[in-house]
């Protein structure tokens, strides 16, 4: 199928509208991983089918994933405050180990969104919205396929940081978007064409 300039630029405005309403979605807190995972499964629709799914699905995957991802969401919200915290007080020099601990530090907390990324994409594939088995799906992906989606969340944290603030919330679906993006191409089969040469 050929695509043109305005197929190009209808994807990418309904990308942004997708991560305003993800933020939107997200700011009662609660709501966060509900949030994430109909979005991830709304992306999912798209690229499978070259079209966004219909309201009342979109709103029955979040039903139905809104008392997992709250777990979920307490989770990653202590995950990341632990970070904040050890990264605090080893740069701050309270805690011994310096540099180098704060390095291990950032490159496990790095890892840890790259499987975090991983387990949102793993949620979009998933009608049943299963946390566990998402979790699990992200914990088998080759070590090439985390460190792209850590990428892929370290560079849109720096575009975030700067941009104003409704284009970082924009920035949500793009980041989602490359996330499903990123791993489809990682997960592909080799090209017999390309093995050959």
């Amino acid at each position: 199928m050929k695509t043109d300039w305005r197929d190009t630029v209808r994807v990418a405005s309904d990308v942004a509208v997708l991560g305003l309403l993800m933020v939107a979605a997200s700011l009662p807190v609660v709501t966060t991983g509900a949030a994430f995972a109909t979005a991830s499964a709304a992306v999912h629709h798209f690229l499978t089918h070259d079209r966004w799914p219909p309201w009342r699905s979109t709103a029955l995957v979040f039903r139905r994933t809104l008392l997992p991802g709250v777990l979920a969401t307490v989770v990653v919200a202590a995950a990341v405050a632990l970070v904040v915290i050890d990264v605090a007080g080893v740069s701050g020099g309270r805690v011994p180990g310096g540099g180098l601990l704060l390095g291990a530090t950032v490159a496990i907390a790095t890892a840890g969104a790259g499987y975090a990324a991983l387990t949102v994409v793993a949620l979009g594939g998933r009608p049943d919205g299963g946390w566990r088995s998402a979790v699990r799906a992200a914990l088998a992906a080759r070590p090439a396929t985390v460190a792209a989606a850590a990428g892929v969340v370290a560079l849109a944290a720096l575009l975030a940081v700067l941009v104003h603030p409704i284009l970082a919330a924009c920035l949500v679906g793009y980041a989602l978007y490359a996330l499903h993006a990123v791993v489809r191409r990682l997960a592909a089969p080799p090209d017999p064409a390309t093995l050959r040469r």
